[in-house]
C-alpha cells in the first residue's frame, strides 16, 4: 500500500513509500522520517488523516501535542450514512413499483407504428433511469429516479391531454 504524507497548504509530497502493513510502528516511522525532513521554522500545526485506528496511533506516538482531525470527506460520509440508506431504501421500493416495464416491453414486439414506438421510448427512458446510479453521499440516486420517474410520467400525461391516452401506455403511468 503506498502511504503519502505531504504538506497540505503548498501540496508538497515529504514521504511517499509503499508499505507492506499499515501497522502503528510502520506509520509512526513514516511520521518520523517526515517530521525530521522539515526545516526548523516550519512548525507542524496540526494532522488531518482518515479515522484509521493505526494511523490515529501513529500521530498521537509522534505528534502527541498536536490537533488531529479526520479529514472532511470522512465526516460528511458519516454524517450522510443515514440520508444514504433513507435514499437507498427509496430508490428500491421505486424500482418494485416500475418492475412491470418488461411486460409492456413484450407486449410490443409484435408491434408497429409510431404508438408502439412511443411507448418503446417510454420504456428506454424508464430503463435509463434505473442506472443512474450517482455518486453518494453527494448525489442521491433515489431522489435522482424519482425526479426522473416524475418527469417521464408528466411527459406522458402531456402526450395524454394532446392525443388521447394510447392504450398500451395505462401500464406505463402507474408509477
Amino acid at each position: 500500500m503506498l502511504w503519502v504524507i505531504r504538506e497540505v497548504i503548498s501540496g508538497e509530497i515529504l514521504v511517499a513509500r509503499a508499505l507492506l502493513s499499515s501497522s502503528q510502528e510502520d506509520l509512526a516511522v513514516l511520521l518520523r522520517e517526515a517530521k525530521e525532513m522539515l526545516p526548523a521554522e516550519v512548525a507542524v500545526s496540526g494532522i488531518i488523516s482518515d479515522g484509521q485506528l493505526s494511523i490515529r496511533k501513529a500521530v498521537v506516538a509522534v505528534f502527541a501535542d498536536l490537533p488531529h482531525q479526520l479529514c472532511h470527506f470522512q465526516y460528511l460520509r458519516e454524517a450522510a450514512k443515514p440520508i444514504y440508506e433513507a435514499d437507498r431504501h427509496a430508490k428500491k421500493e421505486l424500482k418494485k413499483r416500475i418492475r412491470g416495464i418488461r411486460a409492456i416491453e413484450r407486449s410490443l414486439e409484435e408491434e408497429s407504428g409510431e404508438e408502439a414506438q412511443t411507448v418503446h421510448e417510454y420504456c428506454l427512458a424508464v430503463r435509463s433511469s434505473l442506472t443512474d446510479d450517482g455518486h453518494p453521499p453527494l448525489s442521491a440516486s433515489g431522489l435522482k429516479l424519482h425526479d426522473r420517474l416524475t418527469q417521464i410520467s408528466a411527459s406522458i400525461d402531456r402526450v395524454a391531454e394532446k392525443r388521447g391516452f394510447p392504450s398500451s401506455l395505462n401500464a406505463c403511468n402507474d408509477f
